[in-house]
């Protein structure tokens, strides 16, 4: 399977409805759309919605049906970038190869253009007829809030110079970053199956290991990618004295972490049968990337 040619496709189709919400000819504060559609449409892998896209998929939802969850975790995911990258959180100057928000505007209107995105993610979510539409909501909302990115962007600040364990470690990455990957797969599951699916588990157990896989790839990625293929500053962990897992367990013992993730997750699928062999395949791109 080619899995770039797959994502290349879900990148176009989940782009042409993003760019479609800045279109507006009589937006209140054209400025504050302009950053908002600079904190979305400026790069970016996608992955989020090609989850919950290939979720679906292997439970027989319909493209259409999964736009709206797949646009509305894109959303969060901006939204949660554009603060990420706030002088008061990692004071990036670099996003997706291009200025963050606050360089390429000002703070205060990066502060407005992240509030805006993520109210705007859950608008777009609560436009989707859908009977588990409850459900969905609440996923996306736990998964962004106290209870997931929030959380793990709290512990994230509080571990700079610090020494957790890896224990403590993979508690953060699983809020800060797996959170958010978590809701994105659960979504494009609940389009199609009710709560109580065993395939719907199945995605989940799918999720909570891809999303450690992919963080820590990201950790290796940061102290060995280039900067101009990762689209922002190399060695910035280190710089801010972040733990990692290359940190803890070294180069090897990172990869070999996330080979086992991957493998658990493939492991979890079978209950997807031959549905289940895109998202396989996504899980081992997770820690194939370079960047």
């Amino acid at each position: 399977m080619d899995i770039e040619r797959l994502m290349a496709d879900d990148r176009s189709r989940v782009d042409a409805r993003l760019d479609a919400l800045f279109m507006r000819a009589e937006a209140p504060s054209p400025r504050l759309d302009a950053a908002m559609r600079h904190g979305v449409m400026v790069g970016g892998k996608r992955l989020r919605p090609v989850l919950a896209y290939a979720a679906g998929r292997a439970l027989g939802a319909s493209d259409t049906a999964l736009d709206g969850p797949a646009m509305a975790v894109e959303l969060i995911h901006a939204y949660s970038l554009v603060h990420d990258d706030l002088p008061a959180m990692d004071d990036d100057d670099v996003r997706r190869g291009q200025a963050t928000v606050h360089r390429a505007y000002d703070e205060a209107t990066a502060i407005l253009a992240g509030d805006a995105l993520q109210t705007l993610a859950f608008e777009i979510l609560a436009d989707t007829a859908h009977p588990r539409l409850p459900a969905m909501v609440t996923s996306l909302a736990r998964a962004a809030g106290r209870d997931g990115m929030a959380a793990g962007q709290a512990l994230d600040l509080d571990a700079v110079g610090g020494h957790p364990d890896l224990t403590a470690l993979a508690t953060m990455h699983r809020h800060k970053t797996g959170a958010l990957i978590h809701a994105a797969v659960r979504l494009g599951g609940l389009v199609a199956v009710a709560e109580d699916d065993e395939r719907l588990l199945a995605l989940e157990q799918y999720a909570a290991a891809i999303g450690l896989a992919f963080q820590i790839r990201d950790d290796v990625l940061d102290v060995t990618g280039d900067t101009a293929v990762l689209g922002k500053a190399s060695g910035a962990d280190a710089a801010r004295e972040k733990p990692t897992y290359p940190t803890l367990l070294g180069l090897e013992g990172a990869d070999a972490k996330a080979s086992a993730l991957v493998d658990e997750a493939v492991t979890a699928l079978a209950p997807l049968g031959e549905a289940g062999h895109v998202l396989a395949s996504l899980a081992r791109y997770m820690i194939e990337r370079d960047h």
